[in-house]
């Protein structure tokens, strides 16, 4: 069983419905297919047993779906971004729209 490390440094055991159901939250109403999803969660779960490791930061599955979700729908990004980086006012969310259309 893998453990992850939350940023309060508390420890739950991974759930693939968990992150599912947040990366499902990002997706609605995106043109983002079923099959994209599972294959993202696919991905996120061979590069978490790829680590070798029995705990991983959620940091890092966090950064791994901003990372995927950029490439499939930038909407779907920032609506993540928004939640995972806890956003605090729309300046905030301005800027990061700004650096994704930069990388455009």
């Amino acid at each position: 069983m893998i453990m992850v490390v939350k940023k309060d440094n508390t420890r739950e055991p991974y759930d693939r419905t968990k992150v599912e159901r947040g990366i499902l939250n990002a997706c609605h109403k995106r043109p983002v297919s079923a099959e994209q999803i599972t294959g993202l969660l696919d991905e996120l779960e061979n590069r978490i047993l790829n680590t070798g490791e029995k705990e991983v930061p959620s940091s890092m599955i966090g950064e791994f779906i901003m990372e995927k979700l950029q490439e499939l729908d930038a909407v779907a990004y920032v609506r993540f971004a928004s939640v995972y980086r806890e956003f605090k006012d729309v300046d905030t969310f301005a800027k990061e729209i700004t650096k994704l259309l930069r990388k455009k």
